[in-house]
């Protein structure tokens, strides 16, 4: 079902300048993530789309978590910290491992809030958008990881609206 207008927790826009553009576009994003998955026991979050995906919802929550938590703890603040799910032996573990047990979902929603609490914070005290992280030994400015989390996050809810479509049925949002 689509949301009422009044009723939507996302911005409307209206916003002034290139970082608080980029921010909440990023952060209405995150956002319907949350929406999407809002409901949902762990079984329908662990819920592939078509076999042989491994695609899901919480393979998506467990995939962004990774994923902010590289762009902004590993290359933005070169922070040397493990990751959380992918392995060498398993380079699609976030989506292989999400199972349908609630100890899995709510440890995949805490990760996602723990990075994205990060990266958020990270932007906050940032200089400006020219501040550049390590990536690979290449320098990469903010306002292009912002960019392209904004991308990750659109790609990936075009996804989550198939998929929460498949589990009930609803769709909008």
């Amino acid at each position: 079902m689509f949301l009422h207008p009044d009723d939507d927790p996302r911005s409307d826009g209206g916003y002034v300048g290139e970082r608080a553009t980029l921010v909440a576009y990023l952060s209405d994003y995150r956002l319907t993530l949350e929406m999407k998955c809002a409901g949902l026991d762990a079984e329908a979050m662990a819920r592939r789309s078509v076999e042989p995906s491994n695609l899901s919802l919480l393979g998506l929550v467990r995939h962004l978590a990774e994923t902010e938590r590289s762009w902004f703890r590993r290359v933005m603040a070169r922070q040397d910290v493990p990751r959380l799910y992918r392995t060498e032996a398993d380079p699609n573990a976030d989506f292989n491992g999400a199972v349908p047990d609630p100890e899995v979902v709510a440890q995949a929603w805490e990760n996602w809030r723990t990075e994205v609490a990060f990266a958020e914070q990270f932007v906050e005290e940032a200089a400006d958008l020219e501040v550049a992280g390590d990536n690979g030994g290449e320098p990469i400015a903010l306002r292009e990881v912002l960019v392209h989390m904004i991308e990750e996050y659109a790609r990936h809810m075009g996804h989550a609206d198939f998929l929460r479509e498949r589990i009930d049925g609803r769709v909008g949002q």
